[in-house]
């Protein structure tokens, strides 16, 4: 009740803000879902408002809108139905210094210069460098200045000349900055500090001063993190050095890419898309519950998806969100994510109350099923991967909109389902779903199946393969056995497939390991090296060139550094039984800690002999 309004408050707007819309292709590439920048006009804020002596008389007293009530309670009518929060407030921690990279147009030696003064009229341009990708909050503290102009632009890399390839991550000189921005017009005062209303996105910070009537001092100028709170516990090493390095350096970037796209729901990508897809929810899910103990987030997601469900089944491709886009694929995989939080975390009461959405979810989908079970032509964006021969990254179709792809997607959904029936549900619904999934598992086989080459086509003309398709077949079990194996071993040799970019590439890395082949893993990670050999401190989007440079999908590779090499995964729902089946490849030994819901797994395998010891 201490901090419920009323008629003693007092309420004033602050006029000092004004928006600064981005202009997409000219301060930055492709599609933007963030918010629009801040022009804050010092001169009309009401500096000192926080203060206890602050002096609000003129303020006018708060009025009441609405009486505000719990969502659930009888007869409230209200549009303010008030929730518990169930995540916690975002953490704020202190960053490292920024490093000066150039001044001016001329590059410097990276110093960590924190106050400087700009004469009257006057003009100053400073790039700095956080040296990582990072979210949160710039702060700046000025004095004096009165007219001058301080603009802040933030980009998370700089761009080479003519366009937007990016190159060296780590390289400045003779490359352009462009990114969104702020302006702050300093009134005169003493230290005054600014900081945006909403967290930020950057490597890189351009702040350019143009003098005013009287000189500017930068007082000082740091940054501060902000995202989920986020505590690793997940732990991996092994004895040889060289091995040791990059699988830490990997296991780090990952961590990074998680927290810096988890805030108060998980993030397609901090900075262009401040949205929570289901394709990349699934993904950042599983590595959260891998890395670390906190699933509120990960419950957060499930549910807020969830939310998004309308009235014939589907759920948008990304929630909270008022735009109706639909990814019907992602419905498929929303299921797949109910049932990993179901695999990984003991929380039957989530789940029981979440099983029916996927009912709806494939009653949608049966009413697009031919006679034959497969998928005709359907409706909204069908997404798979970013293929780039493949416009908007939906997948090769035949004439009736038949997919290989998307017809076994609805296999794993139809298997998905009916196992979480059979944990949370119906027995009986679990038995028709099984059946479903058989009946088009057949259909699958006789309408892709090309024996000659040993592999599933794109579509029923078999004249266009997929690594897609081969990785989805082995997972859902169309393909057992040796011939798992053997599709498999194709899927990663045969280049004539349009290969899958990074997204994608969980499915394929799970089909490996279900295939028999999890001792390959390390020799699948080509894309991440070169991330890392370009000076990428987070995962990218898509391989070279990347729209995105840090896109929290790309982090599943962690996943499988304790599924695959440690050989660590729940054998039954809530985790209740743990398998443990290591797959070393080349090294010799690994040894490492995942958590659990009861506490933490740790697992030490090491080469003795002929054989492996564990413990």
């Amino acid at each position: 009740r201490v901090v419920d309004t009323g008629a003693e408050w007092r309420a004033a707007i602050d006029t000092a803000y004004s928006p600064i819309p981005v202009r997409m292709g000219r301060d930055v590439s492709g599609y933007y879902v963030v918010g629009p920048g801040e022009r804050v006009d010092a001169a009309k804020h009401p500096w000192g408002w926080e203060t206890a002596d602050f002096d609000d008389s003129s303020w006018a007293k708060a009025r009441v809108i609405e009486q505000a009530a719990p969502r659930g309670a009888n007869d409230a009518h209200t549009f303010w139905m008030m929730v518990p929060r169930t995540i916690p407030p975002m953490e704020e921690s202190p960053e490292t210094p920024l490093k000066l990279r150039m001044r001016d147009g001329q590059a410097v030696d990276g110093s960590t210069e924190t106050s400087w003064t700009v004469p009257a009229g006057g003009k100053r341009t400073l790039i700095f460098d956080q040296g990582y990708y990072t979210t949160g909050f710039p702060e700046l503290t000025v004095s004096g200045g009165r007219g001058a102009t301080v603009t802040m632009r933030f980009a998370e890399s700089m761009f080479l000349p003519g366009g937007w390839k990016k190159g060296n991550r780590n390289e400045v000189a003779g490359k352009d900055f462009k990114g969104n921005k702020e302006v702050f017009l300093p009134d005169g005062g003493a230290r005054r500090l600014w900081r945006p209303l909403w967290w930020r996105t950057w490597r890189y910070i351009e702040l350019s001063v143009e003098g005013g009537n009287e000189p500017l001092t930068v007082d000082s100028f740091k940054t501060t993190f902000s995202g989920y709170p986020f505590v690793r516990q997940a732990r991996l090493q092994t004895s040889d050095p060289a091995a040791n390095a990059e699988l830490q350096r990997m296991m780090d970037v990952s961590w990074k890419t998680l927290r810096v796209d988890a805030h108060e729901t998980f993030m397609d990508c901090a900075y262009y898309e401040q949205l929570q897809y289901i394709g990349d929810g699934r993904l950042e899910a599983l590595a959260a519950m891998t890395l670390a103990s906190d699933t509120r987030l990960v419950t957060n997601a499930v549910r807020t998806l969830q939310d998004t469900q309308t009235a014939d089944g589907l759920t948008y491709s990304r929630g909270p969100s008022r735009l109706y886009q639909y990814i019907p694929p992602f419905s498929m995989i929303w299921i797949g994510m109910l049932h990993d939080y179901a695999m990984y975390r003991n929380d039957r009461a989530t789940v029981r109350e979440l099983v029916p959405a996927g009912r709806g979810i494939l009653a949608w989908f049966a009413a697009h099923q031919k006679a034959n079970g497969s998928l005709g032509r359907m409706p909204w964006w069908n997404y798979v991967d970013w293929i780039r021969s493949w416009p908007r990254g939906e997948g090769p179709m035949g004439k009736d909109g038949g997919s290989s792809i998307l017809d076994l997607l609805l296999v794993a959904a139809y298997q998905w389902q009916a196992d979480l029936e059979r944990q949370q549900g119906s027995g009986s619904l679990a038995a028709e779903y099984e059946l479903r999934a058989a009946a088009l598992a057949r259909t699958v086989r006789a309408l892709y199946w090309d024996a000659g080459r040993g592999l599933f086509a794109d579509t029923e003309a078999k004249t266009a393969f997929s690594q897609h398709q081969q990785a989805l077949a082995i997972l859902t079990g169309v393909v057992k056995g040796d011939e798992a194996k053997s599709v498999a071993t194709k899927m990663l040799e045969d280049k004539s497939q349009r290969e899958s970019t990074l997204y994608f590439r969980y499915y394929v890395h799970a089909a490996m390991l279900k295939a028999g082949l999890g001792d390959r893993f390390l020799d699948q990670l080509g894309t991440w090296r070169e991330a890392l050999a370009i000076g990428l401190t987070t995962w990218p989007e898509a391989p070279e060139p990347s729209r995105s440079d840090a896109h929290a999908w790309s982090s599943h590779i962690a996943v499988n550094f304790f599924r695959t090499m440690l050989g660590v995964e729940p054998a039954a729902p809530g985790f209740a039984k743990v398998r443990v089946a290591p797959h070393l490849g080349q090294l010799n030994d690994l040894s490492g800690t995942m958590p659990h819901p009861a506490g933490a797994v740790d697992v030490s395998v090491r080469r003795k002999g002929g054989g492996v010891e564990a413990k």
